[in-house]
């Protein structure tokens, strides 16, 4: 599973590791689905890239909007098969 940190907007946030369950593009964009622990119990965060083609680091957004949400979570539902997203 591969681990990628990440560095939060704003002032005095420390960087925060996740490690990537599974990656899919939609409508061209791309999602991944991450999770805080390499256990099976971890948190797991849908994230959508917001970075413009030609740059050199991606910008990742939590999706919050309920309809991509469920849209996106049913894909990595089929995808993984076994996962429970909640």
């Amino acid at each position: 599973m591969e681990k990628i940190t990440f560095y939060p907007d704003g002032e005095n946030r420390e960087a925060v590791d996740f490690y990537v369950l599974e990656e899919t593009m939609i409508g061209g964009v791309t999602y991944i689905l991450v999770t805080d622990t390499e256990d099976e119990d971890g948190d797991a965060l849908i994230l959508k890239d917001l970075s413009q083609d030609g740059e050199e680091e991606a910008l990742y957004a939590i999706v919050e909007e309920d309809g991509e949400l469920a849209a996106v979570a049913d894909v990595f539902r089929s995808m993984m098969g076994d996962i429970d997203l909640e």
